[in-house]
């Protein structure tokens, strides 16, 4: 147990972290100083359903990583989400401190907090993240017995470690048959509850943010808690945060792994109610009668808003009374002097105007094909689609006209 080389591995680690900066977490309010402290939390928790904690124990099992691991790297996933793509999350966690085998034996606390750093890289794939994770949490625990006060010592600019405030907990345990319970003399042992609970949900919280996994080993069950601080965060917040921290489990361990191969940045934060309330929104669409052709629904239209403005043009616009009146003259004009059939097709190339959905709607009026040409293709190209359209009418106007021939009317 070298110190020299403990020593040299946080320095390497934490070299250009910025300890005293918080993750931007999505904070409701910011708290001056540690005097206005009231060390109130809430406690929010949920159980994971019994194919999401058989789908994760499962992975973990045939990925030849531990339970902690793996909620380790889900963690990150999320705060990397959470906080909008930070790219350096350095948190809290405390070890047990029962590095020698003959501390596994006794009874005491030797827990010690150790940073955990991880850099991920937007393109990683949830896969890459967890073998990122594994490595740094096992060479992490290996010199976790380099006490805190001193790794802070190599950081004297540091004033405030705020990874300190951001923490994981990883608990593993048995409850059936008293196996809580640690008998010493004729003293009974058990284990305390995971926070000091003050009301319904609030409790005493001496970190801003702590997320806890734990693991029940009779059952093979796995549950998540999160404890926030009330100074930075409303009770809705932290709610709608471990909502997202499920939803974000659900996407990454399924039957089918897909989300794990894609970019950790795809992960999506948005609930399914929120998914719902958006596609609601953006739907936009009005559905028209199939049966109904497009000239057919602006005769209704005329007849329910005829002073309604139909169409408009920088300052310039028709109602819907007026643009019927347009096209029916154009209407006749097509009809009694150009002698346009049914089915036949009519090309019209004009610039954005008024007169584009004159033309357009005249066409489509009298039974005719409306085939638009683009005012930008060169005067060859347009020849070329007249002739394979085999039209021998071409809607223009003055911006327009001198790109065709003059027989062409």
């Amino acid at each position: 147990m070298s110190m020299m080389a403990a020593s040299m591995f946080w320095l390497d680690t934490l070299h250009d972290c910025n300890l005293d900066q918080s993750l931007p977490l999505p904070f409701d309010r910011y708290r001056l100083s540690d005097k206005h402290r009231t060390d109130r939390g809430i406690s929010v928790s949920f159980d994971f359903c019994k194919d999401l904690s058989h789908d994760f124990l499962s992975y973990s099992l045939s990925s030849d990583i531990t339970v902690e691991q793996l909620a380790l790297a889900s963690y990150y996933a999320f705060l990397f989400k959470l906080t909008n793509g930070e790219s350096d999350l350095c948190i809290g966690m405390n070890t047990n401190g029962r590095y020698k085998e003959e501390l596994k034996s006794v009874i005491g606390m030797f827990a010690n907090a150790i940073p955990l750093r991880c850099q991920p890289d937007p393109q990683w794939s949830f896969h890459q993240l967890i073998g990122h994770v594994k490595e740094m949490i096992t060479s992490s625990l290996e010199y976790s017995y380099f006490p805190l006060q001193r790794i802070l010592v190599q950081h004297l600019n540091a004033t405030k470690p705020a990874f300190l405030e951001t923490s994981f907990e990883f608990q593993s345990y048995a409850t059936k048959n008293g196996k809580n319970e640690v008998l010493v003399g004729d003293t009974t042992l058990v284990v305390a509850p995971i926070s000091l609970k003050i009301g319904k949900d609030d409790i005493m919280s001496k970190c801003d943010f702590v997320l806890i996994i734990q693991h029940d080993l009779d059952s093979n069950q796995l549950s998540c808690t999160i404890n926030a601080s009330l100074d930075l965060f409303d009770r809705k917040t932290v709610n709608t945060i471990a909502q997202r921290f499920h939803s974000i489990l659900q996407q990454l361990f399924n039957v089918t792994h897909v989300q794990m191969k894609k970019p950790i940045y795809e992960l999506s934060l948005i609930l399914p109610d929120q998914k719902v309330l958006m596609k609601s929104m953006n739907n936009t669409q009005v559905l028209f009668p199939s049966l109904t052709c497009i000239h057919q629904q602006f005769a209704c239209q005329v007849t329910k808003y005829p002073q309604k403005i139909a169409v408009e043009l920088d300052d310039q616009s028709l109602t819907y009374s007026e643009l019927l009146y347009y096209i029916q003259i154009l209407s006749l004009n097509l009809l009694n002097k150009q002698r346009v059939t049914v089915g036949e097709i009519v090309c019209q190339c004009v610039e954005r105007s008024l007169s584009m959905v004159i033309g357009m709607m005249a066409i489509e009026m009298i039974g005719a094909v409306y085939c638009p040409l683009s005012p930008q293709d060169p005067e060859l190209r347009l020849g070329e689609l007249v002739e394979q359209t085999e039209s021998r009418l071409v809607l223009v106007h003055y911006l327009t006209q001198a790109k065709f021939n003059h027989d062409i009317m």
